[in-house]
């Protein structure tokens, strides 16, 4: 016997719609963690054209989340905390189709292809490029992230003892 077992028999539509919300909500719960992220670096007024900043919010939207991913998992072990990062997928590949379609000009991504468009636009930290005015970092990068880091430490936190 291979073990599986098919979660998706014999469920009503209220037990559907129950599960729809508690994705839902996770996923608002890793965005939350990530706002709480962003606002505490926002505090301490760092230098926009640093890259230490930029490189510890990004580890912070991965290991906050996470955290608490593992927190709330630990406390109410609903197994749709571990899936979250399929609205992270989700989020990048909407994010992921906005970039392309955006109009490249003068400026840093004249010339760039998809590929390095999506490149410099969410994992460049240095050269990034311009497109999104800036913003690529933290709507491709760190919103999918805490997404990835909420449902890894979610999956810990379902783990038996």
């Amino acid at each position: 016997m291979n073990g599986y077992h098919d979660i998706t028999q014999g469920k009503s539509v209220g037990d559907l719609w129950r599960e729809a919300f508690w994705f839902l909500f996770h996923s608002a719960l890793a965005a939350l963690f990530l706002v709480a992220v962003i606002v505490v670096m926002t505090m301490n007024h760092p230098d926009p054209d640093s890259i230490n900043p930029k490189l510890l919010a990004t580890a912070l939207a991965f290991f906050a989340p996470m955290i608490g991913g593992w927190i709330i998992a630990r406390r109410t072990q609903n197994d749709l905390s571990s899936y979250v990062w399929i609205s992270g997928l989700i989020i990048f590949s909407i994010v992921c189709v906005w970039v392309l379609d955006l109009p490249t000009g003068n400026g840093l991504c004249e010339n760039c292809g998809a590929l390095e468009k999506l490149w410099r636009t969410f994992f460049d930290i240095e050269h990034g490029s311009g497109l999104m005015a800036g913003d690529g970092l933290m709507a491709g990068a760190w919103i999918p992230l805490s997404m990835f880091g909420y449902a890894f430490g979610a999956r810990f936190g379902l783990s038996k003892k």
